[in-house]
């Protein structure tokens, strides 16, 4: 808990912020919204050196709750420290397009595949993404699978999809 609470120091100094932290099942996850800025100071501070982005994570809250959440699990390797980011996002826009969020894929190279597959299975769209198209489904695919309210369809290119 030490090396957490150093952490969220650090961001809030180095980035002037006040952070709000939950503890839950020996996990400690800090709410973010500039999302970028946290993610390169954890990455080029000596003090924490966040080396690995091990895990994205994109959750639908549900369409009562109007918002998706992304958990990015980082890790240093030298610290031997699991750190948890997360951002919430609305699920839709009010134009109704899909919510946007800054790709990290310029700090961890390991995003790249993390943000496609939250794109194809989520919705969620990654801006500056070098490459942000389907990775699990076909491009033409309708819809996001692992949102609350999809619909699968009953064909795809007259192939039955429900059994």
């Amino acid at each position: 808990m030490n090396a957490v609470l150093h952490i969220k120091e650090l961001i809030e100094q180095s980035l002037g912020k006040s952070l709000n932290f939950e503890e839950a099942n020996s996990r400690v996850t800090l709410e973010v919204e500039d999302l970028v800025s946290v993610c390169d100071l954890l990455w080029r501070s000596p003090e924490s050196y966040f080396d690995s982005l091990s895990c994205l994570t994109a959750i639908d809250q549900g369409p009562s709750s109007g918002d998706l959440e992304l958990i990015y699990t980082l890790y240093s390797i030298p610290n031997h420290v699991t750190f948890h980011l997360r951002v919430l996002v609305p699920r839709l826009l009010a134009d109704g397009s899909l919510p946007e969020v800054p790709t990290v894929s310029h700090i961890w190279k390991t995003a790249d595949w993390h943000e496609r597959e939250a794109f194809d299975l989520v919705g969620v769209k990654f801006t500056g993404h070098p490459d942000l198209r389907r990775i699990l489904l076909p491009e033409d695919w309708k819809g996001h699978p692992l949102r609350k309210d999809y619909e699968e369809p009953d064909t795809y290119h007259g192939i039955q999809v429900k059994y």
